[in-house]
C-alpha cells in the first residue's frame, strides 16, 4: 500500500511507524508466551515455588539497576542499533533455550541464566526502544500511536500466556521455537523502518550525565507532575493484587471467577486503546487526564465494596479504560516535553517509577490487607488516588490547564 493512497493522518500512511508496530507487537507476543513457558518448565523441574520467584528476581533487578545507564547509551548512540543488538541478544538465548530443550539438555540453572541475559538486553535496549515512537509518526500523531501500541501490548498480555500454554502441550522447545520466530520477525521490522536522529553530542558516562534525566524532570513541572501523578495513583491503587481474596471470601467464586476478574482490566484497556488510535485528543488534556486518574480510583472504591461478580467486573472494565486513557496522555505529554537528546534518560526515569510503584503497590496493598483486612485496603486505595488526584490538580495548576498534547519545543 502506497503512502499516497492513505490519509496522511492515518497512522497507516506512515510505514516506519507501521514497521515498529509490528515489531512491537510480535516481540511482545514472544515474551508474554516466554513468560508462561519459562514458570511451567522451571516448576516442572523442580516442584519449588521459591523457583518461581526467582525468576521474578533475575528480570526485576536488570531492569532498575541498568536503568540509567540504559538510558544514558539510548541518548549517546543510534538508538536503532541499540535495539537491534538487545533483540538480537534476545533472540539467541530464546534459540538456545529452544535448542536445550529440545534436545533435553536444560535445567534450572541454565533457565534462570538465559532468562538473566533476556532481561539485561531488555533493559538496555528499553529506554531507546521508547524514545524511537517521536521520530516515526508527527506531534499530533503521537497520542494515537502510542494508543495503537498499547493494544498490541494488551492484546499479547490476555492471548500470549494462553497461547504459550497451548504451545507447551506440544513441549516447552517447540513453545520456546515459535517465540524466537516472533522475535526474529520483530528483529527484520526494525532493521527496516526508517529512523532519523541526529547526530547525538558525545559526553561521558558520568554521575551528572547518568542522573541528568532526574535533573530534566525536576525542572519541567508538567512532567514532573505527570510522572510523579503515576507514581503515586499506581502505588495506592494497586487492588487488582488482592484479587484472588475478593474472589474466593467476598465473591465467594471459584478459578473461574478469579481469571474473569483478572481479564476485564485488559479488556477494558484493549478497548479504550483502540478508541484512542482511530481519535485524536485535541483539547482538554490536562482535565481528560486528571478525570480519568480520579475514574480509576472511584473505580477502584466501588470494586472494594461490591459484593456481586458481574458489577466488580464492570467496574474492573471501567477501571482498565481509565488507566488506559490516563497512560496515553501521560506518555505523550513525556514524550513532546522532552527533547530528542534527552528522550532516553526521561524514559529511563520514568521506567525506574512504573516498575517501582507496580511492585510496591502490590506490596503495599497486600501489607495493608494484612492490617485490616482486603476491603478497607482496596477502599483506602481509592480514596487515597482521589486525594492524589486533588493535590496534584493544585500543586500543577500548569497541568490542569493544559489544553494540547504538543507543547512549544523545549531546550535542552
Amino acid at each position: 500500500m502506497s503512502s499516497s493512497s492513505v490519509n496522511p493522518d492515518s497512522l497507516l500512511a506512515h510505514r516506519s511507524f507501521v514497521a515498529f508496530w509490528i515489531a512491537r507487537a510480535a516481540s511482545s507476543f514472544g515474551f508474554q508466551m516466554l513468560s508462561i513457558v519459562v514458570s511451567w518448565q522451571i516448576y516442572s523441574i523442580t516442584g519449588r515455588a521459591f523457583d518461581l520467584g526467582l525468576i521474578g528476581l533475575v528480570q526485576f533487578f536488570p531492569s532498575v539497576a541498568l536503568a540509567l545507564v540504559a538510558g544514558h547509551v539510548a541518548d549517546q548512540f543510534d538508538r536503532r542499533r541499540v535495539v537491534l543488538i538487545g533483540q538480537i541478544a534476545e533472540w539467541v538465548a530464546i534459540a538456545a533455550l529452544a535448542y536445550l530443550s529440545l534436545t533435553h539438555h536444560v535445567n534450572e540453572v541454565i533457565i534462570l541464566g538465559l532468562i538473566f541475559i533476556i532481561s539485561t538486553a531488555k533493559a538496555m535496549e528499553a529506554p531507546s526502544l521508547q524514545s524511537m515512537l517521536p521520530a516515526l509518526v508527527p506531534p499530533h500523531l503521537l497520542a494515537r500511536a502510542m494508543a495503537a501500541n498499547s493494544v498490541s501490548g494488551q492484546a499479547a498480555s490476555m492471548v500470549g500466556p494462553a497461547l504459550g500454554g497451548f504451545l507447551y502441550v506440544a513441549g516447552a522447545g517447540v513453545a520456546y521455537s515459535v517465540c524466537a520466530c516472533l522475535y526474529l520477525l520483530s528483529i527484520v521490522m526494525v532493521s527496516r523502518l526508517r529512523y532519523e536522529q541526529a547526530p547525538p553530542r558525545r559526553v561521558p558516562a558520568t554521575f551528572k550525565t547518568l542522573f541528568a534525566g532526574i535533573s530534566f524532570i525536576r525542572a519541567r513541572p508538567d512532567v514532573l507532575g505527570v510522572i510523579s501523578l503515576d507514581l503515586f495513583a499506581v502505588l495506592l491503587g494497586g487492588a487488582t493484587a488482592l484479587l484472588p481474596i475478593f474472589a474466593h471470601d467476598i465473591l465467594h467464586t471459584g478459578p473461574w471467577g478469579l481469571g474473569l476478574l483478572r481479564g476485564a482490566p485488559a479488556v477494558g484497556g484493549l478497548i479504550v486503546g483502540f478508541w484512542l488510535s482511530h481519535r485524536a485528543l485535541t483539547r482538554n488534556v490536562g482535565m481528560t487526564m486528571f478525570a480519568a486518574v480520579a475514574g480509576f480510583g472511584a473505580a477502584t472504591l466501588v470494586f472494594a465494596f461490591s459484593t456481586s461478580l458481574w458489577l466488580s467486573m464492570l467496574v474492573l472494565f471501567a477501571l482498565g479504560g481509565f488507566d488506559m486513557i490516563s497512560m496515553v496522555i501521560r506518555g505523550a505529554l513525556v514524550q513532546l516535553d522532552t527533547p530528542d537528546d534527552m528522550r532516553g534518560r526521561v524514559s529511563a526515569v520514568n521506567s525506574i517509577f512504573i516498575n517501582t510503584s507496580n511492585q510496591l503497590g502490590e506490596f503495599e496493598s497486600g501489607l495493608l490487607a494484612a492490617w485490616v483486612g482486603a476491603v478497607p485496603a482496596a477502599a483506602i486505595g481509592g480514596i487515597g488516588t482521589l486525594v492524589v488526584v486533588g493535590l496534584w490538580m493544585t500543586w500543577f495548576p500548569g497541568l490542569r490547564k493544559r489544553q494540547k498534547l504538543e507543547n512549544e519545543v523545549v531546550e535542552a
